[in-house]
């Protein structure tokens, strides 16, 4: 290692910052393996400990770290003690880190605390557990929230392999975005050692503390849950080791060894989260009957468009979600064919209209290819990179048709393979390989353009146009042929396309004949209860205060708070409900709700 040639910087040199939600500076020494050591302290809600951040060269000179909240206690180099500088704080960046590094240095230990307010990480007490009796402890890294558990290069481009040791209370499992490396009894807590081998981008550090059990699937899945939980979670997931192979045969090898997935506390504010090994799932899925179970195939196609080849900064997020919903609905193709395939892309189509419409004021946030200089990315959060995205994939595939675009697809993963990537670098590699490409599907109107473009893929079938008919002639006290034997997605077909106000009298009607109050399918809850809400059917309020009281998955909570501003007594019932549940949010979520009752 030290026989690397000593590579310069000079605090004077102008930066290169490539990313501008971060302080990492390309000209700079970069980072390729942390040694993470940490101690979990429930009773003052922070982790305490030092990573060692290991260089991919001999350097010295400086080095600038992200961090938010962080104490930094001391900043070594082989024993000694160095230079260290914590910059003014920026409300989104947080503080810059400056080390100076003497010549030779080929690794930095950083001796540091959280703080109790970190943003990426989230305290639970045992009574906001579905067990009910031990703390829980999770962790949300994106968009750009490893900063508040570590001091890093908190940018994409900058991906490392890590190890790590975590010690916890005895009665305490921790889990990671790592393989499990053996564990051990020390004193009063628990050690668990974790090893990553692939190198990751920043915001796929994942860490969750709490009384958890496993259940294995297959050799290589098994899923995590409270003692609860886990047999409902490993019933409902059963079917995983299918979508993972189904996978591999459309994308090639899966490049991570695992695929385990852990199902956290109602607060996890995301559907999922594709921390590579470890998938963290909202307990929202567990409906009882499968019928959400295919949102692990969005989270498992991100191990190739997202983890393998990530996007390199929050600007190109569509090259995370709009790859992965296309390959999503792929898999749903082939597990279920074309039909479910279509009524995915509705489902999809309607989450992005109402996008469009949230940013309608700013429609610099509906351009895939974004410009979030001074904009928090948790703020341009939408469908939009999603939804918007995936039509622009679907739009390159039927121009090339769908052999000649896998062959290209093959291509783009054994190019960018382990690196994270611009819009550019997309576009000169898709001009390289298929010369004239973008120009026939304009591609500047896509990525550079607000909106969809007019001529966007439009997916159709029968039965789409059938629900949709079905809702479009919906009348108080008449009950839709054959609802009894609809399918889940079928049914938010029809509730998506029915009028977002309906009499109270057609409320109750609506909600006897279909049995929507009593939905364990939150899709089809949530769908139902924002017409419901929204309309002023004060029957359903008791349902949504324990929704929102327990729920704290963002899909749910901005609709469902939009929904009851919509009549004098719901913004009642809202403002109330905010008030006694705001603070057994997660930080992302009441942001989002606080945004919603403000404006009432």
């Amino acid at each position: 290692m030290t026989s690397s040639p000593i590579r310069e910087h000079n605090a004077d040199m102008s930066s290169h910052r490539l990313d501008p939600h971060s302080y990492f500076d390309a000209l700079q020494p970069r980072t390729r393996h942390w040694d993470l050591s940490w101690n979990v302290d429930f009773q003052r809600k922070v982790i305490q400990g030092e990573v060692t951040l290991y260089l991919v060269e001999a350097s010295r000179g400086s080095l600038d770290l992200d961090t938010k909240g962080l104490s930094i206690q001391a900043c070594t180099v082989a024993g000694q003690g160095i230079p260290f500088q914590l910059g003014e704080d920026d409300p989104i960046l947080g503080r810059r880190l400056r080390l100076e590094l003497p010549s030779g240095t080929v690794a930095i230990t950083i001796a540091y605390e959280t703080s109790p307010e970190a943003i990426g990480l989230q305290w639970l007490a045992p009574e906001q557990t579905a067990g009910g009796r031990q703390p829980f402890l999770f962790s949300q890294c994106q968009a750009i929230h490893a900063r508040t558990l570590v001091p890093c290069q908190d940018c994409a481009v900058a991906r490392v392999s890590y190890d790590a040791r975590v010690t916890v209370p005895a009665a305490l499992t921790a889990v990671m975005s790592a393989g499990p490396a053996g564990e051990s009894l020390e004193g009063e807590g628990r050690t668990f050692r974790f090893h990553m081998p692939q190198p990751i981008p920043s915001y796929l550090l994942a860490l969750a503390v709490g009384e958890l059990e496993g259940r294995d699937i297959s050799p290589r899945v098994r899923v995590w849950a409270e003692p609860v939980t886990v047999d409902k979670a490993a019933w409902e997931f059963a079917g995983t080791e299918a979508f993972v192979a189904k996978a591999e045969a459309l994308f090639g090898p899966y490049d991570w060894d695992r695929y385990d997935m852990l199902v956290l506390p109602p607060s996890f504010p995301y559907g999922g989260m594709e921390n590579p090994r470890m998938t963290f799932l909202t307990p929202t899925l567990l409906a009882g009957d499968r019928s959400l179970v295919d949102v692990v195939a969005h989270e498992l196609a991100h191990s190739w468009t997202g983890n393998l080849i990530t996007n390199a900064t929050a600007e190109h997020f569509w090259l995370n979600e709009g790859f992965t919903v296309w390959a999503e609905r792929r898999i749903l193709r082939v597990l279920h064919g074309a039909e479910a395939e279509s009524l995915g892309w509705a489902l999809g189509q309607r989450a992005l209209e109402e996008s469009l419409e949230r940013f309608h004021d700013q429609p610099e946030l509906t351009l895939l290819r974004t410009h979030l200089a001074g904009v928090d990315p948790d703020d341009a959060f939408s469908s939009i990179p999603y939804e918007k995205g995936a039509r622009f994939v679907a739009a390159l595939e039927r121009d090339l048709g769908e052999e000649t675009f896998a062959a290209f697809l093959a291509a783009y993963m054994r190019r960018f393979r382990f690196q994270s990537i611009t819009t550019e670098q997309f576009c000169d590699f898709v001009e390289e390989q298929h010369p004239g490409l973008l120009a026939r599907v304009g591609a500047e109107a896509w990525l550079h353009q607000p909106g969809l473009p007019a001529d966007a893929p439009v997916f159709r079938s029968a039965r789409l146009e059938e629900l949709t008919a079905l809702a479009g002639g919906w009348s108080v006290g008449q009950r839709p042929a054959g609802a009894e034997a609809w399918s889940a997605t079928e049914l938010l077909i029809y509730l998506q396309h029915l009028p977002r106000e309906i009499s109270l009298e057609g409320c109750e009607r609506l909600d006897a004949q279909l049995g929507l109050s009593q939905r364990g399918n939150y899709e089809i809850l949530v769908e139902w209860l924002c017409i419901a809400a929204g309309s002023g059917y004060a029957a359903v309020f008791p349902k949504v205060r324990e929704l929102l009281s327990s729920v704290g998955r963002m899909k749910y909570v901005r609709p469902l708070y939009q929904a009851l501003g919509r009549t004098a007594a719901g913004k009642d019932l809202g403002r109330e409900i905010f008030a006694q549940t705001s603070p057994r949010y997660h930080s992302l979520t009441r942001r989002v709700a606080q945004g919603i009752v403000e404006k009432y």
